[in-house]
């Protein structure tokens, strides 16, 4: 980054202005920390940008996938993808706060920074109070979802043993297409008529798709 005016240096820059005040390559330069040979920071910033399709794009990168770009090796790969994940946690809410979810769009917000650019397919559960509020959430399975291994007594015993009075089922789709499949709608409707008989609400099943999301609920299915 020698080439540039000290003033309009990303480290400059951001003592100057802020943070907020860089784009989206002059704060990935920054994390990269420098170039290769005669290419810079920003333009390796640059070139990872164009290739995931913007910042957004980076959540769906493994490291794999990154150190097969031209300029980010293992080091600076394993940067990128600490930062990410750093930022994924400040969007996640405190364990500790007891969030009270009243609608479809509450349960998405409070899920899709966690679980909706996920690069694997994962099944999980909300525990919730009688108010419907948080008590903790537990991932079933991970990988493909199969409805078969998805079996209604594994997930009333960890509604039971955590102490819930109603769930929130949910998954996502890697693919970017919160749209439910055939398998989904079959697996809600065993898992709801399983929760009648355990006395425990299935009050909703989210698909999550990078910040999109679908609802059975909202879409009368529950």
């Amino acid at each position: 980054m020698k080439s540039l005016a000290p003033h309009d240096r990303p480290r400059e820059k951001l003592e100057r202005l802020g943070p907020s005040g860089l784009g989206d390559n002059e704060l990935l330069a920054l994390i990269l920390g420098h170039g290769f040979r005669s290419t810079s920071a920003i333009e390796v910033a640059n070139r990872v940008l164009e290739v995931v399709r913007g910042v957004h794009g980076l959540t769906r990168q493994s490291q794999a996938d990154l150190r097969r770009l031209k300029g980010v090796g293992a080091a600076k790969a394993s940067q990128i993808l600490a930062a990410v994940e750093l930022g994924r946690r400040t969007l996640v809410r405190e364990p500790d706060r007891r969030v009270q979810l009243g609608s479809p769009r509450d349960v998405a917000s409070y899920l899709l920074p966690s679980y909706g650019a996920r690069r694997v397919e994962q099944f999980g559960i909300v525990l919730l109070d009688t108010k419907h509020r948080v008590l903790r959430t537990a991932l079933l399975s991970i990988g493909t979802l199969d409805a078969s291994l998805v079996h209604p007594r594994e997930v009333f015993r960890e509604a039971a043993g955590g102490g819930a009075a109603a769930i929130v089922l949910f998954h996502n789709h890697p693919s970017g297409d919160p749209t439910p499949s055939g398998e989904d709608v079959a697996l809600t409707a065993r898992l709801v008529e399983a929760g009648q008989l355990m006395g425990i609400e299935v009050i909703d099943h989210l698909v999550l798709a990078d910040a999109r999301y679908c609802s059975f609920k909202e879409m009368g299915r529950l």
